[in-house]
């Protein structure tokens, strides 16, 4: 049976579900111009970017290495968050969703990078009553671009650097994406160090291969989830790939919200194709921007 892209059918079910995860992908901060590098848009300068996403590509080349991921922390200096990060950050408030889905629990897992969604559920926090509390309302799998964490094993060091430019070698390099343009060989000793040993830097992600964050926590909010939102992901990337139909095993409901089809649709119950900062705002009956205290 075809997923059903009926709202009202989807609000009954939203209305009644009692714990409720949003599992989030690239497709979810699109619109707020932070590149998904899948499919036609996978390449960076001359390179398949997820090859570039993987200890073996750091080890091998890590001038090259923080050169992208340069860009991508540029990219995100320089993005806002979008109508759906903020439904889905006022969905967190209890204050909100009570009218929505009483008596409910709601985290949102990311698989992003970026730090979008937390930062619109700062901008939300901020204009919520001072005595708010959240209980856990997201869990950022991947980690985060503007974390830098330490390479020596006995040191391990992981922090926030919102520098821009990380270091001054990396200045600049952004901007050279013309075809054919030769890639600076930058010494190690110029890229990131960590702050407390002088060890070199990566960036604190979670690359291909590597185990994500908080999994058994994020393994417990599957397994008593009776409602999944799937939102901007095309389902491809394990573990998150199988959240979906884990809650499907165990009887829950699937609320698919992607720009196109995808191979997630299949166990959907509900699929909304569209921009997910148009969709998402309309079926969850969320504010799409903070709401503005007097």
């Amino acid at each position: 049976m075809s997923p059903s892209d009926s709202l009202p059918a989807f609000q009954a079910v939203l209305r009644s579900s009692k714990h409720i995860i949003a599992i989030a992908g690239a497709g979810l901060s699109a619109a707020s111009g932070i590149p998904t590098f899948r499919g036609a848009g996978g390449m960076w300068r001359k390179y398949d970017a997820m090859s570039l996403a993987t200890p073996q590509a750091f080890n091998k080349n890590p001038s090259l290495v923080w050169q992208f991921y340069h860009y991508r922390r540029e990219k995100v200096f320089a993005a806002t968050p979008n109508a759906a990060h903020y439904a889905l950050a006022s969905f967190t408030l209890p204050a909100i969703r009570e009218a929505i889905a009483p008596g409910s629990t709601f985290t949102l897992i990311t698989q992003n990078v970026d730090g979008l969604s937390d930062k619109a559920l700062q901008a939300v926090m901020a204009s919520a009553p001072a005595d708010t509390e959240l209980d856990q309302p997201l869990i950022e799998m991947h980690g985060r671009l503007l974390d830098v964490s330490c390479t020596s094993s006995e040191c391990g060091h992981v922090e926030l650097n919102a520098v821009s430019p990380i270091c001054p070698a990396l200045e600049g390099t952004d901007l050279q994406v013309e075809a054919g343009v030769l890639d600076p060989d930058i010494p190690v000793s110029n890229l990131p160090r960590c702050s407390q040993c002088g060890f070199l830097a990566r960036p604190g992600v979670v690359w291909f291969g590597e185990i994500p964050l908080h999994q058994p926590t994020i393994n417990r909010l599957v397994d008593d989830a009776d409602l999944c939102l799937v939102v901007g992901t095309s389902s491809t990337v394990y573990p998150a790939a199988s959240y979906a139909s884990e809650v499907v095993e165990h009887g829950g409901k699937v609320a698919v919200f992607n720009l196109d089809r995808s191979s997630g649709d299949n166990e959907a119950d509900f699929l909304f194709l569209g921009p997910s900062e148009e969709t998402l705002p309309r079926a969850l009956g969320t504010p799409d921007q903070p709401l503005v205290l007097p």
